[in-house]
């Protein structure tokens, strides 16, 4: 039963972040400001770190994929973005140490660039006209501040699931 646990967690999320998104964009001064909710690459980063890199590529795959299909409606995008990000979470994380708060920082980072990526692609094939100071000001900074937040509250949890589940799957080899 608990070898479902993170696969059903991560598929949770994905349901959760288009109910979270009907809360975007909200008005603040006059401006309204869009946050978009990564809630699936921050747990697919966290079981790259902290669990296991093949796995969160593969269902980087998976959920990049179905994202692409219920979301964008072009095939391609997610489905590389979500395994290059969880790559590149473990790549990095090699290279400091593996704390909590580095990791949450580091997923910080890594939704800038997921958003930077799927924002080029945007308009290298002309599906949005915004410019980039709109973008920033707009979109990635109240994003990375409501992911922020996302990490601060679930990140801990996330990292004593994945451990958890790591010592579990040594004991049972």
């Amino acid at each position: 039963m608990s070898r479902f646990i993170i696969p059903l967690l991560a598929v949770c999320l994905f349901f959760l972040e288009p109910v979270f998104s009907l809360f975007s964009p909200i008005d603040i001064g006059g401006s309204e400001y869009t946050l978009v909710p990564r809630f699936v690459i921050i747990y697919l980063i966290f079981l790259a770190v902290y669990y296991n890199q093949k796995r969160a590529i593969l269902f980087g795959l998976g959920l990049g994929l179905l994202y692409d299909m219920y979301h964008i409606d072009i095939i391609g995008v997610y489905t590389f973005l979500y395994p290059l990000v969880c790559y590149l979470g473990a790549l990095l994380i090699r290279q400091v140490h593996r704390h909590i708060v580095t990791v949450m920082f580091l997923s910080v980072l890594l939704i800038v660039l997921l958003e930077l990526l799927s924002y080029f692609f945007a308009s290298l094939i002309a599906l949005t006209s915004i410019s980039m100071d709109e973008f920033v000001i707009r979109r990635l900074v109240p994003t990375m501040i409501a992911n922020a937040i996302f990490i601060g509250m679930f990140g801990w949890l996330f990292k004593k699931l994945m451990t958890g589940r790591g010592l579990q799957q040594q004991a049972g080899s």
